[in-house]
């Protein structure tokens, strides 16, 4: 196959096919240079003849590729060959000129290519086409841009509150700059749930892209569509692409002539997509030694397996030196992800960092708390004496060290649902009360689950059904808002009503359904909705499962007797 030889882009005004075929006039090849435009021919009447035969320096040649003997015969032309005794076709277009002109003049096809760029004359097409900006696409469609630290999706993401959680990040980024005793390549952070893992990768993302040690940032989260493994390392290679042209540049070849990488396995996407592009970096000159790759929430990628297999190929990578990144990870302390990290062939490349749950951080969390109630303040305008000193000690006790609890705490406050912030504290103060007489001092999770419970006994009972509906189809059937609301018969009005009711833990995004998307702050709330030992009746499952599949045997039972030919069921 011929050699694509690369053009410059061409003005708006040319449109016209290339040809192979020899140039008629047997002239040599010339340098591909521009000349100045020939003035207009003078006008002619009209004849049934054909106009003059260019002369042969207007036709562009292209001579070979470097290194190339030239062949005339595979010089391009943009005429066919012309038929025995018959002069060849003249290219003309409208003039380009401001000399008026009854009749066009010919245009000399070498003048089309000034200032070209991504053409390319392949089998004797012309494609319109930059590899850099299609390979890139092809890479972001495989994807997970609403993972990314600085996505939309995510905003406003959790973050540490100013003045909290200093030593950490101070820990990781020392680690990030290699001005700590941590010498290994992989530092992983584990905690419970609602601990802050998640708002400490963010503040440590931020940290590190301002002082240009990023190299990318994932944010896994369940139930959403931030959770596929098989977009792992398309997502980290796309960022680390952005920021080191060298490297994208390859990739984006790799991505043109291999579009399926994408779609191999995990090891074979590390190494085509970020190990042997890598390789042909210059990665001192690049910048990227020694940038950090954060991958938050790994317990939440979906798969024990393929968590486990992540590890395993970064850890082996690090251990060979065929990555130049250093990676902090951040999971929950779940069995196989700790099996892995211990393992001899991870445990050697890898330090460890515990997030747990401790009143030590109660300081940082009245530091929060009184930072949150000034701006609810101000914009309400209540008094400065609002709260007393009395309930913010409340709330900081009730919070136990878990920021999730807390953070859903202001969130229900400011809940503009409600008869207001001063009704709303009331609320919470007296479910604090009573629940101090249930749980336990290190029962973090009975106070969330109470927390919850209080949420969702606020709905009224008619909405409340409603919502347990929208959630278990979230949970088990289609993520997609306008398919919910279809499903429930519900207008994109009414699903914001419902929704509504909940955004204490659940947010609905987008003006109309077709751009709706639900976003939960924290996946504890599904995880406790669908256990019915810590939801009870207000559990997605079990009993209300049983009765919404009553339900829709019942309308299928109808649809099947009568025959009524209805397109969607009656909200089940």
């Amino acid at each position: 196959m011929p050699r694509a030889v690369k053009l410059a882009y061409v003005s708006e005004d040319f449109h016209h096919p290339y040809r192979r075929g020899a140039d008629p006039h047997g002239s040599t090849p010339q340098p591909w240079t521009s000349v100045p435009q020939q003035p207009p021919a003078p006008q002619q009447s009209p004849a049934p003849q054909r106009p003059p035969v260019p002369p042969a320096s207007t036709i562009p040649t292209l001579a070979p590729p470097h290194g190339e003997p030239h062949n005339p015969a595979s010089t391009l032309s943009p005429f066919p060959s012309p038929a025995p005794g018959l002069p060849p076709p003249t290219l003309s277009t409208p003039s380009l000129s401001s000399t008026p002109s009854s009749q066009p003049p010919h245009f000399h096809a070498r003048e089309m290519f000034r200032d070209a760029k991504d053409f390319i004359v392949h089998n004797p097409q012309i494609i319109n086409t930059s590899h850099e900006d299609s390979g890139m696409k092809q890479l972001l469609g495989y994807s997970m841009p609403g993972a990314f630290h600085d996505s939309g999706a995510r905003y406003p993401p959790p973050k540490c509150h100013l003045g909290t959680r200093n030593d950490y990040i101070d820990l990781i980024t020392n680690w990030a700059l290699e001005t700590s005793d941590r010498k290994e390549a992989i530092l992983w952070m584990h905690g419970p749930f609602g601990i802050g893992k998640s708002a400490v990768a963010q503040s440590c993302a931020e940290a590190l892209e301002a002082m240009n040690k990023l190299a990318a940032a994932l944010f896994f989260r369940s139930n959403s569509d931030r959770d596929d493994p098989q977009r792992v390392f398309t997502s980290i290679a796309y960022q680390v692409a952005i920021v080191c042209p060298p490297f994208r540049e390859i990739v984006s070849e790799r991505m043109i002539e291999h579009p399926a990488l994408a779609t191999k396995s995990l090891s074979k996407q590390f190494e085509d997509l970020l190990v042997q592009p890598l390789s042909q970096v210059d990665i001192a000159g690049s910048g990227l030694n020694g940038r950090v790759v954060i991958i938050d929430g790994l317990d939440e990628c979906r798969g024990t397996a393929e968590q486990c297999e992540i590890i395993k190929i970064i850890a082996a990578s690090t251990h060979k030196r065929t990555t130049p990144f250093r990676w902090f990870i951040t999971s929950r302390p779940e069995g196989p992800i700790i099996r892995t990290m211990s393992s001899p062939a991870v445990h050697p490349t890898r330090s460890r960092i515990e997030l747990p749950v401790s009143r030590k951080i109660d300081h940082e969390i009245l530091v929060y708390l009184t930072n949150e109630f000034k701006i609810i303040r101000e914009d309400h305008g209540l008094p400065e004496s609002w709260p007393s000193e009395e309930a913010l000690a409340l709330l900081v006790q009730r919070g136990a060290g878990l920021w999730i609890y807390v953070s859903a705490i202001v969130r229900f406050i400011k809940d503009e649902n409600s008869l207001g912030p001063k009704d709303q504290l009331r609320i919470v103060l007296e479910f604090a009360k009573e629940v101090s007489a249930k749980v336990g001092l290190d029962n973090p999770l009975a106070e969330m689950d109470f927390f919850y419970t209080l949420i969702m006994q606020r709905v009224p009972l008619k909405i409340r059904i409603t919502v347990q509906k929208i959630l278990l189809i979230h949970s088990t059937m289609t993520r997609f808002p306008r398919v919910i609301a279809t499903a429930l018969c519900l207008s994109a009005e009414q699903l914001r009503r419902v929704c509504a009711s909940i955004r204490s833990v659940m947010e609905l995004q987008g003006s109309d359904l077709k751009h709706m998307c639900i976003k939960f702050y924290h996946a504890s709330f599904l995880d406790f909705m669908k256990d019915p030992q810590r939801s009870r009746e207000l559990s997605i499952h079990g009993d209300f499962l049983i009765g919404c599949r009553r339900e829709l045997l019942e309308w299928l039972h109808q649809v099947c007797s009568h025959r009524t030919g209805t397109m969607f069921p009656e909200p089940i």
